[in-house]
């Protein structure tokens, strides 16, 4: 299971990691139920799927009379279920960037991020065939959050990476370096050229690399 990519959530789920999320001392299956108007077996089909994936876990309250009640918590992964606008703060720090370094600096330090994104992912990649590390680098990609296709450019022997959607679509717009991020980590994974033959952030129909 690809931890990067989110399992699907039921309606009811969501409203159960909405609960937990406004309740962050956790609360138990009767709780829950109580709360959702459904029964004590319902709320723990839905608690056996999220625990599982990682969204909720067990935590144990102590009775002052009785037994000891289980409840459940919401997780970190639970937390990052709910959306969240990184865009503006982004958009913020890259203008403020640019304005103080330059162009030519900015440029070069998104090439520096993807050289440095891809000295970690490098164990991935060593030993491998060219054609082994561009599947590699696919799978790298999706868990980015990539739409990609890999084939084979029309009238030459390269391989070329096809990109239908671009997860940082609106930074790119406005500061078109980001595209050198991307340049940079595919080059130094495959140890080769990389050339980008169109841009989405240009203004074309998807981001296409050529592996020269």
């Amino acid at each position: 299971m690809n931890p990067l990519i989110p399992q699907k959530i039921s309606p009811r789920q969501h409203q159960i990691l909405e609960h937990l999320l406004e309740n962050r001392n956790g609360l138990s299956v009767d709780e829950l139920a109580k709360v959702l108007d459904i029964s004590r077996t319902g709320v723990q089909q839905h608690f056996v799927a999220l625990e599982r994936d990682g969204y909720i876990r067990k935590s144990m309250l102590n009775k002052t009379a009785g037994r000891p009640v289980t409840i459940y918590v919401i997780t970190d992964k639970g937390n990052n279920y709910f959306p969240k606008q990184y865009a503006w703060f982004s958009e913020l720090i890259l203008s403020d960037l640019l304005q103080e370094i330059g162009p030519e600096r900015f440029k070069a330090y998104m090439q520096k991020l993807g050289g440095r994104l891809a000295d970690k992912l490098s164990g991935k990649f060593d030993g491998k065939s060219l054609s082994e590390r561009v599947d590699e680098l696919a799978l790298v990609m999706t868990d980015l959050g990539f739409q990609v296709k890999v084939g084979m450019e029309p009238g030459t022997e390269s391989q070329n990476i096809q990109a239908f959607n671009c997860i940082y679509h609106d930074l790119a717009q406005k500061h078109h370096e980001i595209c050198e991020f991307d340049l940079a980590l595919m080059s130094s994974l495959l140890d080769k050229d990389v050339e980008q033959l169109s841009c989405m952030a240009k203004g074309d129909c998807s981001c296409r690399f050529r592996i020269k």
